[in-house]
């Protein structure tokens, strides 16, 4: 009796082990500037190389994942750059920071619920607080790897949707690529957006945030001329980042986007 119960104990320890061990290849790291602090885990490349330069990729999540915890972040995407194909292919250094659960990444005041809810996203003002850090750990980033400054890219979902909207709009000249997906912004800042190329998705059921944020938005954006494609899931709800990740050629246009000039993070 004693050896089969120790077995099952074994047998469940290794699995959440294993089960574990993937988001461990992210490290845990903090970036803090005086009482601030900003949570984020960070991907390096397999075999990373330091005297190489690499993409970087910053991965904003939704408000399901905030928090301090510094894991809930990866719920959505973390598995998604832990691939062996996508790491073998896209080598690059994956961020994903963590707001806090007070805050949103986005300046945006919000009213009612379902599909009576509202988002009222400002246009100017001082970022949020978790927004300003974001920015500033792109700053120590650069400081700190060789950041192959042609292909910095942003992704995010829900809020983090929202939110790489405003990052790209408060940081112009950086990006190369964006990815929202199930996001909005208001579509005011598009003329702002012209120099990243982007790729929105969001799903055409969704009754958290409805579609037409996203629709709006890239109608603005192709009326400012800024390149873009987007896709909407006719089935999906508001969990159109799975669709999103299982993508064909997802990863393949994202990386093959390159800045034809290097401008600086700000």
């Amino acid at each position: 009796m004693y050896k089969k119960f120790l077995l099952a104990f074994l047998l469940i320890t290794a699995g959440n082990v294993l089960q574990a061990q993937p988001f461990d290849a992210y490290q845990k790291k903090y970036y803090i500037n005086a009482a601030d602090t900003l949570p984020y885990r960070l991907l390096l490349p397999e075999g990373f190389d330091a005297t190489k330069k690499y993409p970087l990729i910053i991965f904003l999540h939704g408000a399901g994942e905030r928090g301090s915890d510094n894991n809930k972040q990866l719920t959505h995407g973390g598995n998604l750059f832990l691939k062996e194909a996508n790491r073998k292919q896209h080598p690059a250094i994956i961020v994903f920071p963590q707001c806090s659960q007070s805050s949103y990444w986005s300046n945006v005041q919000i009213a009612g619920a379902g599909k009576d809810r509202h988002f009222d996203f400002q246009v100017g003002g001082s970022p949020t607080t978790p927004m300003r850090l974001v920015m500033e750990l792109m700053k120590q980033l650069m400081d700190t790897y060789r950041i192959q400054k042609k292909q910095v890219y942003v992704m995010g979902l829900s809020m983090g949707g929202m939110g790489t909207f405003e990052l790209v709009n408060r940081m112009p000249k950086t990006f190369a690529a964006a990815i929202p997906i199930c996001g909005g912004a208001n579509p005011s800042i598009a003329k702002n957006l012209r120099e990243t190329k982007w790729w929105v998705f969001h799903g055409g059921k969704d009754d958290v945030v409805l579609p037409q944020y996203s629709e709006k938005m890239v109608a603005a954006m192709k009326a400012n001329k800024v390149d873009v494609k987007f896709t909407l899931f006719p089935e999906a709800n508001h969990n159109s980042w799975d669709a999103t990740f299982a993508q064909p050629g997802l990863l393949e246009w994202l990386f093959s986007q390159k800045r034809r000039r290097c401008l600086g993070i700000f």
